[in-house]
């Protein structure tokens, strides 16, 4: 594996949530983020059919277009009773002329669990998949999961995206009744965390 060495990284990312993550992440780490937003980068398309393809989009178009490694993630959710939808669609189920709305997103994903008469417990995993990217090209990948179970009606008014119906293994609670912080510590984000911290040891 090759270590992270400098003390600067872009992180591939408009969304300032997910930047202040990352950030929570690496704080030990002493390292200087830049995000795409503040770098003023486009948004490249992700037009792979994996979590990990899209990733090694938007890390590797960070990472030549700065000079500077770049961390991207690729997350969404998998429910088992729509054969693994919406997956890399995760959010394109949100979108709408007027921005995203994930209360939409949510409401179809149970609509079509119903449809499809999926049997309980319907099953479901957050996943998450990093890249970090340097400039030469070479790539380092680390996957995470968060497995659980897909419940109704929405519960609580944390988190984002489709946190409110996802009740994670071991937990009464939904992601979205969970603590910012406390859901950060055990997520899929988490769990690919703390497997990319290897490359700054």
């Amino acid at each position: 594996m090759r270590k992270f060495s400098g003390d600067r990284l872009v992180v591939a990312t408009h969304n300032q949530g997910k930047l202040e993550e990352i950030a929570d992440l690496l704080a030990p780490y002493g390292v200087s983020l830049s995000s795409n937003a503040e770098l003023g980068l486009p948004e490249p398309d992700e037009t792979e059919t994996t979590f990990v393809g899209n990733a090694r989009i938007k890390a590797h178009a960070a990472a030549q277009a700065t000079g500077l490694p770049a961390l991207a993630d690729d997350s969404g959710i998998e429910i088992d009773g729509l054969d693994g939808a919406p997956g890399v669609h995760t959010a394109d189920w949100a979108e709408t002329p007027d921005g995203r709305d994930f209360a939409m997103a949510i409401e179809r994903a149970w609509a079509e669990l119903e449809a499809a008469d999926a049997p309980y417990p319907r099953t479901a995993r957050f996943c998450c998949t990093l890249v970090l990217a340097w400039p030469d090209g070479h790539d380092e990948v680390f996957p995470g999961v968060m497995p659980g179970q897909v419940v109704w009606p929405m519960r609580g008014d944390q988190g984002h995206g489709y946190d409110p119906i996802f009740q994670p293994d071991g937990y009464d609670v939904t992601f979205g009744e969970m603590d910012r912080w406390e859901k950060n510590r055990i997520s899929h984000r988490a769990d690919a965390f703390a497997k990319l911290k290897a490359c700054f040891a």
